[in-house]
């Protein structure tokens, strides 16, 4: 991989910061994929959107609520996703291999290091403790984003309605969440269509 110019900006997004070329894309997600213990959407926002601001907060809940329907890892879909929209599948690739290549070393590092000790109450101990560490920083952001939500399409009360319904279907009814996907989901996409239709109507667009 070697650095070239950066393809024009593609249509349709906003106009901030993107990757660079192919090797940035690479070593900007073999840094974040390094930094992914567990919680990787607290990290993956911080590095996309505040640091890199390849991604406005919007942009980057469509892009991750696409990522996280598509089989496979969320993060690992939506740096095929990125990488595609910038260079095409050849950044795709690159940003496929730096979320995989040093992981995947360290990984194993670690599982042949674990073997030995994983019995013992203080390896039992970490792994509770990175537990619970990874829950709170995906709380955290999950309520740093709740903002955007007044700008999305389906309206705020409509919003917070699918959030409920979805955390009733999947907490508390203990409903598979391929179920919940496909009838909440489905629910939700049906009404974003109508909305969308509707404002283009508005506007006199076809």
């Amino acid at each position: 991989m070697t650095s070239q110019e950066p393809d024009p900006q593609p249509a349709g997004l906003a106009q901030h910061p993107r990757p660079q070329s192919k090797t940035d894309l690479f070593v900007s997600f073999s840094i974040l994929a390094l930094q992914g213990f567990g919680g990787v959407l607290a990290i993956v926002q911080r590095e996309l959107v505040e640091k890199k601001r390849w991604l406005t907060q919007e942009e980057f809940l469509e892009d991750w609520a696409v990522a996280q329907i598509l089989p496979g890892p969320n993060v690992v879909n939506l740096s095929l996703m990125i990488g595609d929209r910038y260079f095409g599948w050849r950044g795709a690739f690159a940003a496929l291999a730096g979320m995989l290549t040093f992981p995947l070393v360290v990984v194993l590092a670690v599982a042949a290091l674990f073997g030995g000790i994983a019995d013992t109450a203080a390896a039992q101990g970490a792994l509770r403790g990175m537990g619970a560490v990874a829950a709170g920083l995906i709380t955290a952001t999950g309520i740093k984003l709740i903002g955007t939500l007044k700008n999305n399409v389906m309206g705020l009360a409509v919003c917070w309605g699918f959030a409920v319904l979805s955390f009733v279907a999947i907490a508390l009814l203990r409903l598979p969440l391929v179920w919940v996907l496909l009838s909440v989901g489905g629910l939700a996409c049906i009404w974003a269509y109508r909305q969308l239709d509707s404002a283009r109507q508005t506007q006199g667009t076809p």
